[in-house]
């Protein structure tokens, strides 16, 4: 059977919907549960399993992200003047996000300005990596293939390489594998909390997915590939892991299940390692796969997110940031006793209230975006 386009499409927002939402959860958590925290929520040591267990959700967030980023400008190529067009639309695209990360985006961490520091986060790495695109999408599709799974599998390789601030390296090093701080003046440093070495290979195996998605493709087909891609890739991670090898830090079992658990799903995101990619992109597959054959009322309102997941992002980042100033102003600084999370479960709820709260501008502008496609810069959200 030869799905709709509306189906075949709707499953990659549902799925970036979700994700989404994921990281709106962490987000609440990172605003009004740091009174709770540990320094380190992936500390098996120290952490709640219920924080540990919350904070491994996101972790879905960012790989998954940037896979559909691929895969959607495979579809933009297919839909507009192939890839010429598409190149350029990455190339302007990728340089619009790192103007925005820089800008908009720290603002809204920071409410500095000007500012003493600036996070280059995952707005950053998704911006570098389409301009990374934007040229290696003229690579033939199997060397693409090669190229992402050799940047995915291969960088841990580089785990040990490090250079001074004084080496003329220290910098394009911090971008792309080492993370760490560039110092630009007295006044003002740069964090590059995401290097993008192993996301330029994500987005990369993203777009050579893209004809799975092709107008007319057989869905039965495509959801077979999607499952067979993901199971495999979850078994690497297993076997990888309990072999306790290449590219990860240890896990160790000390007896108690929950905190051997804790361990072992103990995985490096930044820069994401190879067992970090293969476990969320594995699921991650999974579930596209799982959303292409559902079409209810909730794969519709995760659509609704992630068809406009710009916009989302923004607004989501100053409501929380409004929402904490407001409660600082109006219960001074008992962060906790009177305004703060006192559960895991709270943030949960706080995320589901502030879901529904958003929901409603999300879909306004989701559905102008839709109706005004004469409107050239609503397409870069």
């Amino acid at each position: 059977m030869t799905p709709t386009p509306a189906t075949r499409l709707r499953s990659i927002d549902a799925l970036r919907g979700l994700v989404i939402l994921l990281m709106l959860l962490d987000h609440v958590r990172e605003t009004f549960y740091l009174h709770m925290q540990v320094s380190d929520p992936m500390d098996v040591a120290q952490t709640d399993p219920a924080l540990f267990f919350a904070r491994s959700l996101a972790h879905l967030c960012a790989p998954v992200f940037i896979l559909l980023t691929g895969l959607s400008a495979f579809l933009y190529g297919e839909k507009h003047a192939g890839r010429e067009e598409t190149s350029r639309f990455l190339l302007k695209r990728g340089l619009f996000l790192i103007v925005l990360e820089v800008t908009l985006v720290n603002f809204a961490w920071t409410f500095q300005f000007p500012p003493s520091v600036i996070y280059l986060q995952v707005i950053w790495a998704i911006g570098l990596s389409m301009v990374a695109l934007s040229a290696l999408l003229w690579l033939p599709r199997g060397w693409l293939v090669a190229l992402g799974l050799a940047l995915i599998g291969g960088h841990n390789l580089l785990d040990g390489l490090h250079f001074p601030a004084e080496s003329w390296l220290h910098v394009p090093w911090a971008v792309l594998h080492d993370r760490g701080w560039l110092e630009v003046s007295e006044q003002l440093r740069l964090r590059t909390s995401y290097p993008v070495l192993p996301w330029i290979g994500v987005i990369a195996l993203g777009y050579a997915i893209g004809p799975w998605f092709a107008r007319g493709s057989e869905a039965g087909q495509r959801q077979g590939r999607l499952l067979a891609l993901g199971f495999t890739s979850l078994a690497m991670f297993f076997l990888l892991r309990l072999l306790n090898g290449y590219g990860e830090k240890p896990w160790h079992s000390d007896g108690a299940t929950v905190q051997t658990l804790m361990s072992f799903f103990n995985i490096t995101k930044y820069p994401p390692s190879l067992l970090f990619l293969a476990l969320t992109l594995g699921v991650g597959l999974l579930l596209l796969a799982s959303l292409e054959r559902r079409d209810g009322r909730v794969t519709g309102w995760l659509a609704t997110f992630g068809a406009a997941p710009m916009f989302f992002y923004l607004l989501h980042l100053y409501v929380l940031k409004v929402l904490y100033i407001a409660s600082l102003a109006a219960f001074g600084a008992n962060h906790g006793e009177y305004f703060g999370f006192d559960s895991v479960l709270a943030v949960w709820i706080g995320a589901v209230v502030l879901a529904i709260a958003l929901y409603l501008p999300v879909r306004a502008f989701a559905r102008l975006k839709a109706r005004r496609r004469d409107i050239a810069w609503l397409k870069y959200f």
